[in-house]
């Protein structure tokens, strides 16, 4: 049984995400997607919040799981018997980060390797920050996050649509 994990902090889950979800959870038996903090974002969810809404829009792909991360990727990985880690990149940038975490998590890990994603056309230019920004300008939200997204952000920030 091949079991993945796809980290990320998904404040909040937009559909470059969930492309990503999909698309990877075609290629492996398991796929955990793992909710992590980051100590250098400020989160508008919080993590329950994001596991939530994440099970949510998963909810119909049947390899999915969900999970809050707790310490470093990893050693998460070890810890859940994922040999592979998940990593969307929209970019060169993308891909410079996260070439260098995969990096670290292969001297970290000695046997999990990590795959990249390219993004799909569509969310090039997508990100959970820039939701939040056209969020912040109460602007439309429809074609970058599911429904059920939108309405719990719009809920928390009292923002309509």
């Amino acid at each position: 049984m091949l079991k993945a994990i796809y980290p990320g902090s998904f404040d909040p889950i937009t559909n470059g995400h969930v492309d990503i979800i999909k698309r990877a959870s075609a290629m492996v038996d398991v796929l955990v997607v793992g909710v992590c903090g980051n100590p250098n974002k400020h989160s508008l969810l919080t993590p329950d919040e994001r596991v939530e809404l994440i099970k949510e829009v998963t909810k119909e792909i049947d390899n999915v799981q969900v999970m809050r991360v707790e310490g470093m990727m990893g050693e998460f990985a070890v810890e859940i018997g994922a040999k592979l880690i998940v990593r969307g990149v929209r970019d060169i940038n993308d891909f410079t980060n996260e070439f260098q975490r995969a990096i670290i998590n292969k001297q970290l890990t000695g046997d999990v390797e990590t795959i990249f994603l390219a993004a799909s056309p569509e969310n090039i230019t997508l990100s959970s920050s820039s939701v939040k920004e056209i969020l912040a300008f109460n602007g439309k939200l429809d074609m970058f996050v599911p429904a059920v997204v939108e309405a719990k952000l719009r809920e928390k920030t009292g923002r309509e649509g």
